[in-house]
């Protein structure tokens, strides 16, 4: 019995010694030649290879290589702009170290990389069929009271003068019948006095124009000068000239905000 103790207690001896020694086997991730040499490359703004040298630590190291994940992330997000694998490799950093002081931090990063891969898609699409329909309903409700408006503004201009006037203007000025026009049939005269009643014209109203720059959308356009999202329809509709559908927002493009 003693002996059997004694052979157990150094195979448990021996079992704690290996699994010190394979735990310290690859040594802090810091002081990986690789992750130094990816820290200076860094500075000296040779990203893609120090992108290279963080992602060999990763290669090498497999779960136990945090720090290159959040490194490698943040190359992709601020210098290499691919915002989806900035994403894989920030997340591998919150896995690996969840309660970390940085984890805030990476968090926030995450985010900016879901936005920056949200500018990445065609223009801003509408959220669902019935917003297209609703605004193709209102660009024809609009198109109809344009036709309206026009309609009603022609017989305005019909009705303001009539048509015998100029005929008699030219009698009245034919210089053999002048005199004698002005004492049999005055009213002619009185007529031609009359003020012409017109259509007051509406206050013109102020127009502001904007310069699209990068990131604008029609919505945070609409957010901006409205402070309410929904109001963007307005901005397109009076842009169609310049705006053939609502994906067609250029870099530099000026927008009259109504």
């Amino acid at each position: 019995m003693p002996q059997f103790r004694l052979i157990s207690l150094i195979l448990v001896l021996l079992m704690a010694g290996c699994d010190r020694d394979s735990g310290q086997s690859l040594g802090a991730e810091i002081d990986e030649s690789e992750f130094r040499r990816g820290q200076k490359l860094v500075k000296q703004g040779r990203h893609q290879e120090a992108l290279a040298s963080y992602l060999r630590v990763i290669e090498k190291r497999g779960d136990s290589a945090p720090e290159s994940h959040l490194e490698v992330g943040i190359l992709y997000l601020q210098q290499i702009k691919d915002p989806l694998a900035s994403i894989y490799h920030l997340r591998k950093y919150l896995e690996r170290q969840p309660n970390s002081p940085q984890s805030p931090q990476v968090r926030g990063l995450v985010d900016s990389a879901k936005r920056e891969f949200a500018r990445t898609l065609p223009a801003n699409p509408l959220e669902n069929q019935s917003e297209r329909l609703n605004m193709l309903d209102q660009m024809g409700r609009l198109q109809r009271e344009n036709d309206q408006l026009k309609e009603a503004l022609a017989r305005a201009r019909g009705n303001v003068v009539p048509p015998r006037v100029n005929n008699q203007r030219s009698v009245l000025t034919s210089p053999l019948s002048v005199a004698p026009l002005q004492e049999e049939d005055p009213e002619p005269m009185q007529v031609l006095r009359e003020p012409v009643r017109s259509k007051p014209t509406p206050p013109a109203t102020k127009m502001r124009l904007h310069t699209v720059e990068k990131g604008d959308t029609l919505f945070v356009l609409s957010q901006r000068y409205y402070g309410n999202r929904s109001k963007w329809r307005d901005i397109y509709a009076a842009n169609r000239d310049v705006m053939p559908n609502e994906n067609s927002l250029q870099i530099g493009m000026v927008l009259k905000i109504p």
